[in-house]
């Protein structure tokens, strides 16, 4: 027969009379030890007050708003030590080839210490019918005691049933879905006798644990939920540490935020003074996973439309490009705070230049294109503004700044935009810039280029002067920071002091980070790039 005894308050130090803010458990409820009874909250601090034993809470004497002090009794418990998984005897699991129906007989060898033993499901208390929502062994798997085997979940808790003996497992004996109630077996084990011996001693740590929230199912094993609410999309952020230390909520309601990785300061708190209580965590996971609460910073989502009530439709898939480039220039765009800084460059040098070059770079086969000296005057600028060839770090607290110039350039394809990359661009002269970009190029139409010729860029330029155009605002190519887009030049007059003259004028546009580059670096950049293009004698020399 089980023991009844007094809850008490546990030593509180210098403190009396503290103030009861959560009761989060209730008569009947079924306990572990170390589980919050209750949480109490002084002018310097919250804490939750645990219980010494397993058991179930036969009573509670304290409500919320209630005072205590060190050794007040505040309820009973009346203490279980026998709730353990239970080892019967073995059942010979014969496995049907072809078929998943486990056949089962009994054992006849049932008093050895060690061997096949069947471990099986223990005393549930009230429940019965209790589905299991996660396997965590598989045949062939060395187990130790208190490992765990399988999850179950009621209504009210999820708890998980450890092993009582160490050894192999021979065959487990149900899946995620079953329902089992106590005696149920779930795995035949080849013991290891000194466990087996050891049971009698560990009876008192395994009894079933107190009403806890789920754990989080892993990603593969999440397709395989026996029931519950179909999946959203919706996923919860990283915690911001900053947010979740200011948060108003007792340790154990914090344990709980963190097993589900809750945000606490997202969470609204139903408590007194907005505390965040064990079921407003709850409440808000449920939320989520049904699609009716937005995270961190969740975009509201685009009407659905039905066009084919206002006319004839064609529907036709993305190309692979555009499902992989879609979402990572959302991504991009949503992540990186924009800001795009339009300036012109005089070429008319530069273009005079380039056609008089032009027919004795086509005898050596290279194409001499506009591109070929902006990516040119593109590496110039980045050694003058490095922060412009530069990222930043996975947590964004500093600056990587990178000692090499791979050029990016945004190639048009018939499956979509492309982005093949010109390595050590630094290291070539404008002839060499041209023959790459005109080899890369043709791979990219082809659908031949090599992933290594599509990764490492520290700095893109998106050219959509032979189309068209006088300004656009490219989106950075993440993890860079800042994207050059070029457009159509035009014959212009500028004015040179005493008259205008026509002059031609390429219109470009940087789009960058502004967490990395402020506005007053990035004209100078824009400013340095310009002037770079106006003279082409610079542009022409031999790379050192």
């Amino acid at each position: 027969m089980a023991d009844s005894i007094d809850i008490k308050v546990p030593d509180l130090g210098d403190f009396a009379d503290v103030e009861v803010i959560e009761v989060l458990v209730k008569a009947g409820d079924r306990i572990a030890r170390e589980d919050g009874l209750i949480t109490l909250e002084t002018d310097k601090a919250s804490m939750d007050v645990p219980a010494t034993d397993h058991g179930v809470i036969e009573e509670l004497t304290v409500v919320v708003g209630d005072k205590v002090s060190t050794g007040d009794v505040i309820g009973r418990l009346a203490v279980e030590v026998g709730d353990t998984v239970v080892v019967t005897p073995a059942i010979e699991a014969n496995l049907m080839q072809g078929d998943t129906t486990v056949i089962a007989s009994p054992a006849t060898d049932a008093a050895a210490p060690a061997g096949k033993k069947t471990l099986s499901v223990p005393d549930l208390g009230d429940f019965s019918d209790v589905d299991v929502i996660e396997v965590h062994i598989a045949a062939g798997d060395d187990v130790a005691v208190d490992d765990p085997l399988i999850t179950l979940e009621t209504d009210k808790a999820a708890m998980d049933v450890p092993a009582v003996v160490a050894g192999k497992i021979e065959a487990v004996l149900l899946k995620v879905g079953d329902t089992v109630s106590q005696g149920s077996p779930i795995a035949v084990i080849d013991a290891i006798a000194s466990a087996v011996e050891a049971v009698g001693k560990t009876a008192d740590k395994v009894a079933p644990p107190a009403a806890k929230p789920p754990p989080p199912p892993k990603p593969a094993e999440a397709s395989a939920a026996p029931a519950g609410p179909p999946q959203s999309a919706a996923t919860l952020p990283p915690i911001d540490e900053a947010g979740f230390s200011k948060a108003h909520a007792s340790p154990s309601v914090r344990k709980l935020a963190r097993e589900l990785g809750v945000n606490l300061i997202q969470v609204k708190g139903s408590g007194l003074k907005n505390r965040v209580l064990h079921d407003d965590i709850k409440a808000f996971v449920k939320a989520i996973l049904a699609g009716g609460a937005q995270v961190g910073g969740a975009l509201p989502k685009v009407p659905v439309v039905d066009f084919a009530k206002f006319g004839e439709i064609e529907s036709k898939a993305l190309t692979r490009i555009q499902k992989i480039a879609g979402p990572r220039l959302q991504a991009s765009w949503i992540n990186i705070p924009h800001v795009t800084q339009h300036d012109l460059a005089d070429i008319t040098g530069l273009e005079a230049k380039r056609q008089a070059l032009k027919g004795p770079a086509r005898e050596r086969g290279i194409s001499l294109t506009p591109l070929a000296f902006i990516l040119k005057a593109c590496v110039a600028a980045l050694r003058e503004f490095p922060k412009v060839n530069s990222s930043l770090s996975e947590d964004g607290t500093s600056l990587i700044h990178k000692n090499y110039y791979h050029l990016g350039f945004a190639a048009d394809t018939e499956n979509g935009l492309m982005v093949p990359v010109i390595h050590d661009a630094d290291k070539m002269d404008v002839y060499e810039l041209a023959k790459e970009l005109g080899k890369l190029s043709a791979l990219a139409r082809e659908g031949k280029l090599k992933a290594a010729q599509l990764q490492g860029a520290s700095f893109t330029v998106s050219s959509l002067g032979g189309i068209g155009g006088s300004a656009f605002t490219p989106i950075i190519n993440a993890p860079e920071v800042a994207i050059l887009g070029v457009s159509r030049s035009s014959m212009q007059p500028v004015w040179n002091g005493s008259r205008f003259e026509p002059r031609l004028m390429l219109p470009f546009s940087l789009s960058y980070d502004h967490r990395v580059i402020d506005g007053a670096y990035a004209v100078r950049f824009t400013t340095f790039l310009s002037k770079a293009l106006a003279d082409v004698d610079v542009l022409l020399e031999a790379t050192a």
